[in-house]
């Protein structure tokens, strides 16, 4: 038996070619429709989100399907930077998994609430921090396959720890600061693995190495 390395690496997944049955073969690939939105019907209201069963319309095969719709207000995640360059973590207990999370802070933007606004308050609330000015770096749609809501992504800088937590009723957090470097290598060797919370980070990551003079990681 072979102890290389290459015997235990995947094989790479080879997807088949697709094949259209209403097309010639050689005839190029039309791009995908926009479907006709049309009504909807509530299916469930919770306290963090509603599911709605919505009827859409493809425009050319007239095909009538209803998809679900989940309704999440818009969400904020906050990269918040120490002026000693080290980047403001929060773990706490996550329900979906049954354990403890590291993540970036963040939360729900409240109705009529700038991004950035969201972002400084969230920062505040949850980890105590205060920082000189935030700015936007990225709007994303967190599941777009069935949520209609998007998280911003906000860099604070110079961030100081000068507030006192207001922590909803549940809340218990840990805050943790982390040089950037090494909350990247967090990011890749599986000690963070909240998905929006990658995204922030590697969003952010640019900015800081530009900040910090062209820094690797």
């Amino acid at each position: 038996m072979s102890t290389g390395a290459a015997s235990i690496l995947p094989r790479p997944i080879v997807n088949p070619p697709f094949h259209d049955s209403h097309r010639p073969a050689g005839a190029p690939a039309p791009a995908p429709a926009h479907w006709r939105r049309g009504p909807e019907r509530r299916l469930a209201a919770t306290r963090v989100f509603d599911v709605h069963g919505v009827q859409f319309t493809h425009p050319v095969r007239g095909t009538e399907r209803e998809f679900i719709v989940v309704h999440v207000r818009d969400w904020v995640n906050i990269v918040a930077l120490t002026p000693e360059g080290e980047v403001v973590l929060v773990r706490q207990f996550r329900f979906g998994i049954e354990t403890l999370s590291l993540e970036v802070p963040g939360g729900v933007i409240e109705a009529g609430e700038d991004p950035v606004a969201a972002g400084l308050r969230e920062l505040r609330e949850e980890t105590g921090y205060v920082g000189e000015r935030g700015r936007l770096i990225a709007s994303i749609h967190p599941n777009p396959a069935i949520q209609d809501n998007r998280c911003h992504m906000v860099l604070v800088e110079n961030v100081r720890r000068v507030a006192p937590t207001e922590w909803d009723a549940d809340e218990e957090i840990e805050v943790v600061t982390l040089p950037f470097a090494e909350a990247l290598a967090r990011t890749r060797d599986g000690g963070i693995t909240h998905a929006l919370a990658l995204n922030a980070l590697h969003l952010a990551a640019p900015l800081w190495r530009g900040r910090d003079g062209g820094a690797t990681a």
